[in-house]
C-alpha cells in the first residue's frame, strides 16, 4: 500500500507538472496578456489582420470568437484570403440565401478545408447579414506573376479581369525584409518574381478590404496566412499606403514547445502574438 500510494503521488506530481495549456496571448512587448483584455484592446482598431497557421485549430478557434465578440456590439465586416476575388458574386449569393452551400461548393474556388476552418465565419456572416469580402487574388494571376512578373498584367489581363485585382500599377519595395527572405529561402533556385507573385496577393487583399472599409466604416476583421502581415508588412504595408492614418491591429500566430514564455524571435512580430502549443493536432 505504501509502494502504491508513492506511486500515485509521483504519476499525479508529474501530471500537473506539466504544461497542458493549449496556448497564451502576447502582447508585442512580449507580455502575456488575458483573452477578455486582448478583445478589449483590438476592439480599438479600425481593421484587424489576423494572421494565421492555415491547419492550427486554434488560431481558427480563435477567429471565430473573436468576430462574436466584435460583433456583440457593433456591425463589423468580414474578409479573408482563402476566398478569390472572383468568387465575389457567388459568395454574395450564398450570404442571401439564393444558392445552397453545395452550389457554393460547385461554383467557387475553396480551399480544402474550408468546411472546418472558414465555413463558421462564412456562416457567421450570413446568420448576422454581415459583409464577407474575398479579397484574394485569383491564383492564376499570381502563378503568371511568378512566371512573368508584375509588369506583365497591364497587357495580359482583360478590362474584367482587372477588377479582381489591386488597380495596376502595383506597387513594389524588394528591400521589405520579407520579400526579401522568401528569396533566401529558395537558395540557388531563386526567382527574383517569387516575392512579386507574394505582393500581388498582398496588394490585392489590401484594396478590397479598404474598398470596403472606406464604403462602409465598419470594423474589418481579415484572416489571412501570417506572412501575409507579420513584422507589419505584407497587406499592413499596403493598407498603410492607401491611407497612413488608419488604424491597423495585427495578430500573428506561432507555435511554440512552451507557451507560457513567449521565444525572443517573436517578440514585435505583431501588437498581439497568439502562441499556440506546437503538439496541437492539425486540421489536415
Amino acid at each position: 500500500m505504501k509502494n502504491l500510494l508513492i506511486l500515485l503521488f509521483a504519476v499525479s506530481h508529474f501530471a500537473f507538472g506539466q504544461n497542458v495549456e493549449p496556448f497564451q496571448l502576447y502582447n508585442k512587448k512580449g507580455k502575456k496578456i488575458k483573452t477578455k483584455k486582448f478583445f478589449k484592446k483590438i476592439d480599438e482598431g479600425q481593421i484587424i489582420l489576423f494572421g494565421e497557421l492555415h491547419n492550427n485549430p486554434i488560431a481558427h478557434w480563435m477567429q471565430l470568437k473573436t468576430t462574436q465578440v466584435m460583433n456583440e456590439n457593433k456591425t463589423i465586416s468580414l474578409g479573408a484570403e482563402m476566398l478569390e476575388a472572383n468568387n465575389q458574386e457567388q459568395l454574395d449569393a450564398y450570404l442571401k440565401g439564393e444558392i445552397t452551400q453545395q452550389e457554393l461548393d460547385s461554383t467557387a474556388s475553396l480551399w480544402m478545408n474550408y468546411k472546418t476552418d472558414y465555413k463558421p465565419l462564412v456562416d457567421h456572416a450570413k446568420e448576422n447579414n454581415l459583409n464577407f469580402i474575398a479579397t484574394n487574388v485569383p491564383r492564376k494571376y499570381a502563378s503568371h506573376v511568378y512566371r512573368n512578373g508584375l509588369e506583365s498584367l497591364d497587357t495580359h489581363l482583360t478590362v474584367v479581369e482587372k477588377n479582381w485585382i489591386a488597380p495596376l500599377p502595383i506597387a513594389f519595395d524588394p528591400e521589405l525584409p520579407n520579400y526579401k527572405a522568401m528569396l533566401t529561402m529558395m537558395s540557388d533556385h531563386a526567382n527574383p518574381n517569387f516575392p512579386k507573385a507574394q505582393a500581388i496577393k498582398d496588394a490585392t487583399m489590401a484594396h478590397f478590404i479598404y474598398q470596403e472599409y472606406a464604403k462602409n466604416q465598419n470594423q474589418f476583421i481579415h484572416f489571412n496566412g501570417d506572412y501575409h502581415s507579420k513584422d507589419f508588412e505584407g497587406i499592413y504595408w499596403y493598407l498603410k499606403r492607401q491611407d497612413e492614418s488608419l488604424n491597423i491591429i495585427t495578430i500573428s500566430t506561432v507555435e511554440q514547445s512552451d507557451v507560457n514564455t513567449l521565444n525572443e524571435e517573436f517578440v514585435g512580430q505583431a501588437d498581439y502574438i497568439l502562441v499556440v502549443d506546437k503538439d496541437m493536432t492539425k486540421t489536415y
